[in-house]
Parts: C-alpha cells; structure tokens; sequence
C-alpha cells in the first residue's frame, strides 16, 4: 500500500500543530472508549479516515461524525481525551451541509485494525458522501483526498457521478453556499485531476 505523506501546514514556522498520526488517534479513541458506558458509533470524516486506514501519514486535526442516537457522552469523551493530547477536534457531518445520496449509511467503510475499543465502534463516514462535500468547498488538500479515496478504491468516479446527478437537483444556494453550476465547474476540475494523475507515464508500456 502507498501511503500518502501530507504535505506540511501552511502556518507561521514554530506553530504548535500536534499532527494526528495512526497511533496518536489511537491513543484518542482508546481513551475515549474507556470513558464510555454503553455501545457507541463514531464516524472519521476525510483525512482521519485516511490516516485510520494507514493509507496517509498525519493530518492536522480529527474530524468526525455521529449519528442522532450517539450517547451524549459520546463527544465529551472525544473531546477531553484529545485534549490531553494536545489534538484539534472538529464535529462535521457532510449530512450538515449538503444533501447526501441515498444509502450513506451503508457505504461507511469499516477500518482494519480498528475493532478493539468496545464499546466504541469506528469506521469510516460514507466516501461518497465526504467526496461531494469536500468537491463543494473546494480547496486544493480536499481535492487531494478525494483522489486518495479514488486511488485506493473507497469509491470509483462511477460511484460519484452517480451520486452527483441524484444529489445535484436538492442543492440549494443557500444550503451549500454556492449554486449547482458552480459546484459542477469544482466536480469538472477534480475529474481533471483524476484523469491526469492516473495517466500512463510517457514511454510506459501499457
């Protein structure tokens, strides 16, 4: 597997950025676990979901999902053993800002390796459904991991333009933030991307 080494934050030289490797989140979640007192589910969003799978080093920050019914202990416990870390958290659900395709519970990925914190369940929010929300907001580093989760089979570009046309016609300016024409001209420049990083190199035999 090729992990992926994120590039360094564009801060001030000497921030205290504590990166959020696969062992640190770890530490985060195990803690978190041992606080709570029933069955929970918590779901990584982007880049956490990443770094859980082992398939990107670091990121700067855990972002996370959970549902309606999650304990309401269930983001104490995140948020105060991430603090004792040192580590930023932040509570986004792609549900939160766009309309998601049908059946995004069901394409949660479950993560190798991540089993061992009962009661805490964790696997890895919808790619579909953070792919179309990382394409809305449209920086470069969500872009990047839009092509990671297209590079190591979270989701084909089949899977997104599906998703895209059942999606599309519930987006609204004012949820959103931008109008569904804009949104495509965003979906067009990350299918470029795709298609130039996944090209043959010149002089390779096929």
């Amino acid at each position: 597997m090729t992990v992926v080494a994120r590039a360094e934050p564009g801060g001030a030289p000497g921030s205290a950025l504590v990166r959020l490797t696969g062992p640190r989140l770890r530490e985060v979640l195990a803690a978190a676990a041992e606080r709570l007192r029933g069955p929970a589910r918590l779901s990584l969003v982007g880049e956490t979901a990443l770094v859980a799978a082992g398939v990107q080093e670091w990121t700067d920050r855990l972002v996370y999902a959970v549902d309606a019914h999650a304990p309401a202990g269930l983001e104490r416990a995140i948020r105060d053993a991430a603090a004792l870390r040192g580590v930023e958290v932040d509570r986004e659900s792609p549900a939160d800002v766009l309309p998601v395709p049908a059946g995004s519970d069901e394409r949660a990925r479950a993560l190798d390796g991540w089993t061992d914190l009962p009661p805490l369940e964790v696997l890895a929010f919808d790619p579909v459904s953070v792919a179309l929300r990382l394409v809305a907001r449209g920086n470069e580093p969500d872009y990047q991991t839009v092509l990671a989760f297209l590079r190591h089979g979270w989701l084909t570009m089949g899977n997104l333009e599906h998703a895209l046309a059942e999606a599309l016609p519930r987006f609204s300016a004012d949820r959103i933030q931008q109008d569904p024409a804009e949104f495509r001209r965003k979906f067009k420049g990350m299918q470029q991307m795709w298609r130039a990083s996944s090209a043959p190199a010149a002089g390779r035999v096929p």
